[in-house]
């Protein structure tokens, strides 16, 4: 980035300079309206360092002979007794002089003059006989060490384009310098409006730096209003149009049509007539090898649309509504331009096309279009409920605000809408559990008789996801009441979320096969019917089915569709990775939850990740990012009574001690989770936490607790539920019996869907064989289970492998020598010092992430899980290093 103003025309610069030391000592620096010419013209000036002489073309000055030209001399006038002479020559006589008289003139001033540097600028609009006399000038002068540039349009014919002059190409800024310009001048900008800005300017430095400064509240595919100066760059050339052509740019420009760089529409150019006028003005290009039509640039399309009478732009959007009868999202974008006065058949076509928006994951600009929807209602009930429709939408878009003006807006703000818009402000931003079930229930206790289906299978939905969140059996108690009064008026799904994300130990069994039956008919449904489906799914442990619609809907709904259930299927993509053994990708999904969910201030689901990234730390172990993350979610959802979270953080307490060794404590916040034999109703990590329990007991000289624990999750049908609870339960019996079948447990389907379970599984069975002496076949079974916790990054239960595979009695050659970098080096003596990552992180410039990820890397070339190893870990390599 330049001091100079400019950004990126390194190339521009360069053949500037060349033109300028060349013969000639001009040159013509030619680019579209807006590209920056002035503004190298400018630098090039300055550059120079001499004095400069300027003059600007004006196209209300250029029918006035000598206009340009007086302007560039009258600042001699002050230093040459001969200028007057000169402006004499031009002004005083009947007859204008010929050029080759008065152009030696202006030599002779300028020669007097030098060093100095003529600066021209919209040299098109300079009148004729200035425009020759420069031109005799410009090509002349430079033998008299005066020098010199002119600034032309290219859409523009111009007297200087036959002046024989080098000339320098400005063409669009590429993409990265666009973005550089645009965050220089308006940084921190939103987004949204960033990505439109880009777009529509095309790398027009002018666009981009003038529409930021118009942008107001448009719908997503509408171009940003001009400012009166980029309005201007073709203002003057549309206007000369005939009427007919005109209309029929506009209707192009309503139409969708583009630039030549933007996708064809072949249904609009079939459309175009009445254009050649257009074409000959330069303002329609047509590609000589496709034949393809389009704007000579987006800045185009916006203007004629901008200066086209509000009945002009309204009769167009009419005619195209008709023209549009088989696409209902084009016509209701037409029809909706098109209409002044409240419609009811206008606002149902509108109202059909916000669903079909939704349903497509662009949920915002079906937010704007039901809000359209609701001001042309006639009926005041489909006005407030349209209204109703658009916060609700707007609730799960993450723009909770939007939300509550369309309340306001619809003047009922203490509808039900209403309360569904504080409840989901309150659950998300707040975690506020219980206060707001209670609101909720209260709601559909009191007033469901009445409701619509809709909105009471929105309320029930919401009961559910609190319950889920609250995680204690007082709350479920009243859901479900409520469910099943209403089962018969709400969607079955309903049911199935009832059944699986609350006390799926008593309700799971055939889940899975009722998923099946709702993911066939739900077909492309709305994407929070596809979220919630996906959450029961990985709750039966059956995502493997239907990822496809999870990953589908993830990519479709973005930053413009329901981000909030973008957030919540990002939470179960995350618990997918992690279950699959992709703790890698599951670490970056978690980050990537979090910026959304900091961006939007949902802090109950920037928690959520928060608890999956505490899993992933505690089963690699990295038992101080674990232990960070444990308290941070018992210190936030403690004392909200959030009991999902707080049992999260129970099982990554568990998990971790148990790969760090500490079995007590492990056995202490396993059974913190759940009692031992049983499985607490509405705890979802209660059976999740079932090996943890188990081997918590075993290790830590209680193995009746242990038996009885896996003999409690056989009886209460743990394996019918899912194939991971069937893994689990068949772990658990045979880690806990006399007479272990672990062949049967590592033959089940589960096993090869979740490697950490199975590599756990396949660990005990090693440890059984190497204890009742069958050391080949241990060694067999311990082999691999390393392998398979190394293949997964888990070094913590890859090492105690390792040190089962040393006690049945096999031994490891020494593989090439451990090879830390400069940079692992110091991380490493630096933590085997004492001090934490952000203590690290300060002292060398990182951040303590990306010394977490040094560490990731640096523990497995030691041999070792633990910072508590790091220093005889070094004292070793030092020792190896010498030797």
């Amino acid at each position: 980035m330049d001091t100079d103003g400019l950004v990126g025309r390194e190339r521009e610069r360069a053949a500037l300079e060349r033109a300028l030391s060349g013969a000639h000592s001009f040159a013509v620096v030619r680019g579209e309206p807006g590209a920056g010419k002035s503004t190298l013209l400018d630098a090039a000036a300055a550059a120079a360092g001499v004095r400069v002489l300027r003059a600007a073309g004006v196209e209300a000055e250029s029918q006035l002979p000598f206009a340009g030209l007086h302007q560039l001399l009258l600042p001699l006038l002050a230093d040459d007794p001969h200028a007057r002479d000169v402006l004499d020559l031009m002004l005083g006589s009947a007859s204008p002089p010929d050029v080759l008289t008065l152009g030696n003139a202006v030599i002779g001033l300028l020669a007097a003059a030098r060093p100095v540097f003529v600066a021209v600028d919209d040299g098109h609009w300079f009148d004729q006989l200035s425009a020759q006399v420069c031109a005799f000038v410009f090509r002349r002068v430079g033998v008299h060490g005066v020098r010199g540039a002119i600034t032309l349009r290219t859409d523009v014919a111009s007297p200087f384009d036959r002046a024989g002059l080098p000339e320098v190409e400005v063409g669009p800024l590429a993409r990265e310098d666009a973005e550089a310009l645009l965050d220089r001048s308006f940084p921190g900008l939103d987004a949204r409006l960033r990505q439109q800005v880009l777009t529509q300017a095309e790398g027009i430095p002018l666009a981009l730096v003038e529409l930021p400064r118009t942008a107001r509240h448009t719908e997503l595919e509408t171009d940003l209003p001009l400012s009166r100066r980029l309005e201007g760059l073709y203002a003057g050339q549309i206007s000369e149009l005939t009427p007919s052509s005109r209309r029929a740019l506009l209707l192009a420009a309503l139409d969708g049509l583009s630039s030549l760089s933007a996708p064809r529409r072949r249904d609009v150019e079939r459309r175009l007539r009445d254009v050649d006028e257009a074409i000959g003005r330069g303002l329609l290009l047509v590609d000589p090898v496709s034949g393809q039509l389009g704007f000579r640039h987006p800045l185009v399309r916006s203007a004629v649309v901008q200066l086209a009478t509000p009945n002009e732009r309204r009769a167009a959007h009419a005619e195209l509504a008709e023209a549009h009868r088989g696409d209902i999202e084009r016509r209701a974008s037409h029809l909706s331009a098109a209409t002044i006065d409240p419609d009811e058949r206008v606002a149902a076509v509108i109202e059909r096309a916000a669903l079909s928006a939704t349903r497509r994951g662009a949920a915002a600009l079906a937010i704007e279009w039901l809000e359209r929807a609701a001001e042309l209602s006639e009926d005041p009930r489909e006005r407030e409920r349209r209204f109703g429709e658009a916060a609700f939408v707007a609730g799960q878009s993450a723009r909770l605000q939007d939300a509550q003006r369309l309340l306001d807006a619809s003047g009922h703000p203490g509808s039900v809408d209403a309360v569904l818009t504080a409840a989901y402000a309150a659950l998300y931003r707040e975690g506020d559990v219980h206060a707001t079930h209670q609101r909720i229930a209260a709601t559909v206790a009191a007033s469901g008789d009445e409701l619509d289906d809709a909105i009471l299978d929105r309320l029930l939905n919401l009961l559910l996801a609190i319950s889920q969140f609250a995680g204690d059996p007082a709350t479920w108690t009243v859901t479900e009441q409520l469910v099943d009064r209403f089962a018969g008026r709400v969607n079955p799904h309903a049911l199935i979320h009832r059944d699986a994300w609350g006390d799926v130990v008593r309700r799971g069994g055939g889940v899975t096969d009722r998923l099946r039956g709702a993911f066939a008919e739900l077909s492309e449904g709305e994407p929070w019917d596809v979220m919630r489906l996906t959450v029961a799914a990985f709750y039966v442990d059956a995502l493997d089915e239907f990822r496809p619609y999870l990953r589908r809907m993830v990519v479709r709904e973005g930053e413009a569709g329901a981000v909030t259930n973008v957030m919540t299927m990002l939470h179960v993509v995350m618990l997918d990775q992690i279950n699959t053994g992709q703790w890698a990708d599951a670490e970056a999904t978690g980050h990537r939850g979090l910026d959304l969910t900091t961006r939007h201030g949902y802090t109950l689901f920037g928690y959520q990740f928060r608890a999956f990234l505490g899993l992933v730390a505690a089963a690699r172990g990295d038992h101080e990012a674990a232990a960070g993350h444990r308290t941070a979610l018992e210190s936030w959802a403690g004392p909200r009574g959030i009991g999902f979270l707080t049992n999260y953080a129970h099982a990554i307490g568990a998990l971790s001690a148990l790969g760090a060794g500490d079995y007590e404590t492990a056995y202490r916040f396993a059974t913190t989770v759940t009692t031992p034999g049983t499985f607490t109703p509405y705890v979802q990590q209660a059976h999740r936490t079932l090996l943890d329990l188990v081997e918590a007991a075993l290790h830590s000289g209680r193995p009746d607790e242990a038996r009885r624990h896996a003999l409690a999750a056989r009886d209460a049908g743990l394996p019918d539920i899912s194939p991971r609870l069937a893994l689990l339960t068949a772990g658990a019996l045979a880690m806990t019996s006399e007479e272990p079948d672990f062949d049967a447990a590592l033959a089940l389907p589960g096993a090869a869907l979740f490697p950490f379970d199975s590599n756990r599984i396949r660990l005990a069975y090693g440890a059984w064989l190497r204890r009742v002496r069958r050391p080949a076949h241990a060694r067999d079974q311990l082999s691999r289970a390393a392998e398979g916790f190394e293949r997964i990054g888990a070094q913590g239960w890859a090492e105690r492998a390792r040190t089962e595979l040393r006690a049945a009695g096999a031994s490891f050659k020494t593989g090439a020598p451990v090879v830390l970098t400069v940079q692992e080096r110091q991380i490493a003596e630096l933590a085997a010092g004492g001090l934490t990552n952000k203590e690290i992180g300060t002292r060398l410039y990182l951040s303590p992430r990306t010394v977490g990820s040094h560490l990731y890397r640096i523990f497995p070339k030691l041999g070792i899980t633990s910072r508590a190893a790091l220093r005889d870990a070094l004292e070793r390599l030092e020792v190896q290093s010498s030797d």
